[in-house]
């Protein structure tokens, strides 16, 4: 799918979403929040959503509803995670195979992984399952790490269509860097050298 096709795409979808929420006046904020959380199963990108909060809201109340409707929507997969284990393990396996099975995210990392629009929200809410224990700090750590990317959609996601080609993919480069560099350092062993440690510690 070209560059202009996927605008075209975009474009309708915010046009939609701005029309349908439009028309429910004072309960507009409550619809917005609610479209946050059903956004993740009809395949809408997180930051077609935040430019509309953007556009109907302004920047400080539309990144603030943005942040609420996000954390609903993790919570909703914390829920659901919980109510069909074999979706969650549908997810498990995308991770394993785009990710790895033993691969995990800093928080920084996830920060920087939700700044970027084609990562799947779900692949994310998933890493943020594995890294917490206890649904108050996932859903904390859900919370934290929705902040950056909503004030950068609702501020600037409206020109994020506009920008050249080059410049998109400057901006990709970075955060791949960022997360490399924030990425959590840790000491894997393997099985057989972890047992020939212990032999030779134990003739010692």
């Amino acid at each position: 799918m070209t560059n202009k096709k996927v605008v075209i795409k975009i474009e309708l979808a915010t046009s939609t979403v701005l029309t349908a929420i439009q028309t429910t006046g004072l309960f507009a904020p409550l619809f917005f929040i609610l479209f946050h959380i059903i956004r993740q199963f009809l395949f809408i990108p997180v930051a077609v959503v935040c430019v509309a909060g953007g556009i109907l809201f302004g920047t400080e109340l539309g990144s603030l509803y943005s942040v609420v409707g996000l954390t609903c929507a993790s919570i909703t997969f914390y829920l659901f995670s919980r109510l069909f284990p074999k979706l969650l393990h549908r997810f498990v396996k995308m991770k394993e195979k785009w990710i790895g099975a033993y691969t995990y995210f800093s928080t920084g990392q996830i920060m920087v992984l939700r700044l970027i629009p084609l990562v799947n929200f779900s692949l994310i809410s998933l890493c943020i399952l594995e890294k917490t224990k206890g649904f108050m700090r996932y859903v904390r750590l859900s919370f934290i790490t929705h902040i950056p990317s909503s004030l950068c959609f609702t501020f600037l996601g409206a020109s994020i269509q506009n920008l050249s080609p080059i410049l998109i993919g400057s901006i990709l480069l970075t955060l791949l860097f960022l997360i490399y560099f924030l990425r959590e350092k840790q000491v894997f062993i393997k099985w057989e050298d972890f047992f020939l440690k212990e032999k030779g510690t134990a003739r010692q």
